[in-house]
């Protein structure tokens, strides 16, 4: 059975002027469904690209990216899309919108507009995902720009489980300022997983973000690490798959 997320030799550069900078070298690794896997890394490392290149919104300049054995490269910008939008959910507190005077109940049901469900099941399903993150009737009737930036993380949380997906993919996701509610949230966020049996990918600057994750990775300067039995990070093998599972 093909392991749900594998990377093969991936490398990625993006324009700055009139030079090339390579933002990941050579990256392989596995992720195998159900597994939640962290990916440490400070600011510039190549840890949001490697996540993007995960969930299909940005292509590989060389190697393979497949998702449950199907090549990214070789999909049409609808078909990622598709996929993105259902077995993938991306979560990003960079990425958050929220229409003026939308509620937060809606803005989790509009994210359900491409499974053919009506306003009314999708507002149904926004419900029960928001009751069991613990956000009730009265949070569910708030205007969603309206929200703290605590609040705002939770609804961006089950707007991405609403969909169902296999993969959830988090960059950074819980910019909290206080420490209680980020840890709350993050142990809410290992049980959903659980609960689910979904993959998890999360990359953050803070290792606190990355507690109970099943594997541990570090990325630096575009190539992916790990971590010896010291806890001493290591450059992994070049040119074959981490094991990452």
């Amino acid at each position: 059975m093909a392991p749900l997320i594998a990377f093969q030799n991936v490398s990625k550069r993006y324009p700055d002027g009139e030079r090339e900078i390579l933002v990941l070298d050579a990256v392989s690794m596995t992720i195998e469904a159900g597994v939640s896997v962290g990916v440490y890394g400070t600011r510039r490392s190549g840890k949001s690209t490697l996540l993007r290149l995960a969930a299909g919104i940005v292509l590989p300049d060389s190697g393979s990216v497949r998702f449950d054995g199907l090549e990214m490269a070789a999909m049409s910008a609808g078909a990622r899309g598709r996929l993105l939008r259902g077995s993938i959910a991306f979560m990003s507190a960079e990425d958050w919108r929220a229409h003026p005077g939308e509620t937060v109940i809606d803005h989790v049901a509009t994210s359900l507009g491409s499974e053919g469900l009506t306003m009314r099941e999708a507002r149904r399903r926004a419900v029960r995902i928001l009751d069991q993150l613990g956000i009730g009737a009265g949070g569910a009737q708030e205007i969603a720009a309206s929200l703290s930036l605590t609040d705002r993380t939770r609804v961006m949380l089950a707007r991405a489980l609403a969909r169902e997906p296999r993969l959830l993919v988090l960059d950074e996701p819980a910019l909290m300022p206080n420490l209680g509610d980020r840890d709350r949230f993050y142990a809410q966020l290992r049980a959903a997983a659980r609960e689910r049996g979904l993959a998890l990918l999360i990359a953050s600057e803070e290792m606190a973000a990355l507690q109970g994750v099943g594997v541990l990775v570090s990325i630096a300067d575009g190539e992916l690490c790990s971590t010896d039995e010291r806890g001493t990070v290591v450059p992994l093998p070049r040119r074959r798959a981490t094991g990452a599972r």
